[in-house]
């Protein structure tokens, strides 16, 4: 984005734009998924994750690169929130036996881990425009690959009730949890990954053949730690999980600006990062776990409205930030936003336990 002329502010910008694209894209979805079923939804969700992709390989001007924001999918690869996250977890809950869920929540992570570090590896190629340009070529192809296999899924796919709108009362308990979620996801936006690439750039002057390599092997830990927190949580519970691995993997947010070289900053990246998304899948189970069974794909789509609505903000409020020269400024508010969720969650929630935890 720098290189069709915007300054941090406006990157900040366009990413919030993305992310409150993909927030409300959640809710379409799942209102969608239970009028024309879930495999036209996402097959449509597909066809937007090409056009996006073809907007980004031919864009020469700036608004053409912020029209392909709003259409939700500059971050179709989030496992928390957008048109794909509301559908696969009520798919998901479905199908897991309730004593495999978690596990079933830490391989779905999983999976969108793995996918991710091939394509942060990727991304590092993208050393000039015209390579950027074809990458965003590849990921149209992308997209029209994920709506024929959309197309081709079982009908056992479908809701085997109907879904039903998330009621009232539901919105009412969800709304404190919700609340909790939206400040973690403020931290988060001020720390997103682009914005974490941008500030790398800023600050050490790293380029495309650093950072890809790097959030490469962030992506790969991030994986890798899906599945411990399967296992986890079997153990300790969900809320513990989510919390536990929380807390230290904040306090190595809060060191990363204090980094005097930028392999030191990488190094405390690679250690938060690498405890920091155990939390998803717990979450994710959590979640669907605390809802009849007809509104999960409501549930993901609200709480996810609320996250999205929170993380936008991010991006903005870093950008500004970074165009301020307070470079470090995200990373401490990042830090001590989830500290706090983190202590609230757990005096809050500690006792509450989802459908599938009780029966373990």
């Amino acid at each position: 984005m720098e290189g069709h002329g915007f300054n941090p502010g406006a990157i900040g910008l366009v990413l919030t734009l993305g992310l409150l694209s993909a927030a409300i894209g959640g809710v379409v979805a799942a209102g969608l998924a239970s009028r024309i079923g879930r495999r036209w939804t996402l097959a449509g969700a597909g066809l937007l994750m090409a056009i996006t992709g073809a907007d980004l390989s031919l864009a020469t001007s700036p608004i053409l690169v912020a029209l392909a924001a709003l259409t939700g999918m500059l971050g179709a690869a989030n496992v928390d929130f957008g048109a794909y996250a509301s559908i696969e977890q009520a798919a998901l809950a479905e199908s897991a036996e309730p004593r495999r869920r978690n596990l079933a929540f830490a391989r779905y992570s999983l999976t969108g881990g793995l996918a991710g570090a091939a394509g942060a590896l990727v991304a590092g190629s993208a050393t000039s425009i015209d390579r950027g340009r074809m990458l965003f070529a590849g990921y149209a192809v992308i997209g029209l690959l994920t709506a024929a296999l959309a197309l081709r899924l079982s009908p056992r796919a479908e809701a085997p009730v109907k879904s039903a709108a998330l009621s009232r009362a539901q919105i009412r308990a969800l709304t404190p949890l919700s609340a909790l979620f939206a400040i973690d996801a403020v931290g988060g936006g001020l720390v997103a990954t682009a914005v974490i690439a941008y500030w790398l750039h800023v600050r050490f002057g790293a380029g495309a053949s650093v950072l890809g390599p790097a959030f490469a092997g962030i992506a790969l830990l991030q994986a890798a730690s899906y599945e411990l927190s399967g296992r986890l949580a079997n153990r300790i519970g969900l809320i513990r999980t989510m919390v536990f691995t929380h807390v230290p993997s904040n306090l190595f947010l809060l060191l990363v600006p204090l980094s005097p070289t930028l392999p030191w900053a990488i190094g405390l990246l690679l250690a938060r990062f690498s405890l920091s998304q155990m939390d998803v899948p717990a979450r994710q189970a959590f979640v669907v776990s605390i809802v009849p069974p007809a509104e999960r794909a409501g549930a993901v789509a609200f709480t996810g409205l609320v996250r999205g609505l929170g993380q936008a903000a991010g991006p903005l409020l870093a950008g500004a930030a970074i165009q301020g020269a307070a470079l470090g400024l995200p990373f401490y508010l990042a830090g001590g936003l989830k500290l706090v969720y983190d202590g609230t969650l757990y005096l809050a929630f500690r006792g509450r336990r989802g459908e599938h935890e009780t029966v373990r």
